[in-house]
Parts: C-alpha cells; structure tokens; sequence
C-alpha cells in the first residue's frame, strides 16, 4: 500500500466523522438523546484517534490535495457544537427564553472561536475553553441540574473560550500525558455508558463521568498555575 493511499485513507476516515454526526442529529430530532450521545461518543473517539493517524502517515505531503485540518474543524463543529447545543434546547432542560439564549451563545461564540488562528498554545493545549460543549452538555443531561446552573456554566465556558487559559489536548499535550490520556479514555467509556443506560440517575457513571470532566477541565489552568520544571 502507498504513502499517498494511507494518507488517503485517513482522510477519509476522518471524514466518518460527518456521518456519525448525521446519524446523531438524526437520533436528536426523535429526542432519543441517549442513541444521539452514543453517536457523538463514536465521533469522538475518531477524533481522538485520526489526529495521530494523521501525523504517523504525513497527511500534509502525500495527499495534500485534502485539508485534513479544515475536515476536521467541520466535523468538530457538528459533533462538539451544533448538535449538543440543539439538544439542550430540545431537551427541555433551559425553558423559554433561557434555551434560546444558550444555543446563541454557544453556537456564535463557537463559530468565532473556531476561527482564531491562536486557539493553540507553543504546548499544543488549548487558549480558552474549546467549544467542548459535547463533554459539558453531555454531563448536564446525567446530572441534570437547576436550569440557571445550566444557564451560568454556559455563560462561563462561552467566556472562557476568549480567555487566556490554557486547557489541555489529551493526546498532544505532553505535560502530564501519562495521565490525562487514561482520563480522557476513561471519559470517553463513562460518557458511553451513561448514554447507554439512558442517563440512570443511580448509574456509577455520572461520577466519573463528572470526576473525569473536571480533571480535563482544570488540569490546563493548574499548568499554568504551577509552571513546568526545567
């Protein structure tokens, strides 16, 4: 097999993506909000996996003719923005007018974020929050809180994608990988069994789905907080 067909083929599996993001806002427009989790967990774990693929077989020189990065952000967007976002209007956690103001925020603030060229950091983290909505909104449908706690954590990570704080990619920030990679599957394993038993309210997920999340969330800043040695 060529260089150029196994770049080829990354592309195109990077490109599955759009195609469980389909299947997933398919499930949302039915409220089956567990089958539409399930989807974006299975997104998930592609793109956790096409990013490495595609530095191990050098997408950029042997099929240059696909911008694998600009894939990517498209099928980002779907699966981390705009299909959450649709399902915690549809889901009835935010009533009324709190809904509308969420999927604006989200969707607007998203989509500029999306575009900054400094949204990396020298470390391959992240600057400011990056429109993870997938991993938030996911844990709020498990532990459901009041619907302004939901409206003030929206509020607060739709700010902090335009602050300077640092969050960390699982796979490409080296600090502290030999943790944050575990979690991060973890994560991905919580977050797919909850969404399997519907979100039970006494499932031994919801916590580690919450642990997990809180974890990939700070551990960024606390870098910051704590400089590395040299």
């Amino acid at each position: 097999m060529s260089p150029g067909f196994k770049a080829l083929l990354v592309h195109l599996f990077t490109a599955t993506g759009a195609v469980f993001a389909m299947l997933a806002m398919l499930a949302a427009v039915d409220s089956q909000w567990s089958l539409m989790f399930l989807w974006l967990v299975v997104a998930f774990v592609v793109d956790g996996i096409d990013g490495p693929l595609a530095r191990r077989y050098n997408v950029k020189t042997y099929a240059p003719q696909f911008d694998g990065v600009l894939m990517d952000l498209i099928v980002d967007y779907l699966t981390y923005v705009f299909i959450p976002a649709f399902a915690l209007f549809r889901s009835g956690l935010l009533p009324g007018w709190t809904g509308w103001m969420a999927i604006i925020v989200i969707t607007f603030a998203s989509a500029v974020y999306f575009a900054d060229t400094r949204m990396k950091t020298k470390d391959n983290s992240f600057s400011g929050f990056p429109a993870c909505w997938n991993m938030v909104i996911i844990v709020l449908f498990a532990v459901q809180p009041e619907f302004w706690t939901i409206l003030f954590l929206v509020g607060v990570f739709a700010g902090a994608m335009f602050l300077p704080l640092k969050f960390v990619h699982p796979v490409r920030t080296e600090r502290w990988r030999a943790v944050t990679l575990p979690v991060a599957l973890a994560w991905t394993g919580f977050a797919g069994w909850a969404a399997w038993v519907d979100f039970h309210p006494q499932s031994w997920a919801h916590w580690g789905l919450v642990l997990t999340s809180l974890y990939l969330m700070l551990a960024g800043i606390v870098q910051q907080i704590l400089p590395e040695r040299r």
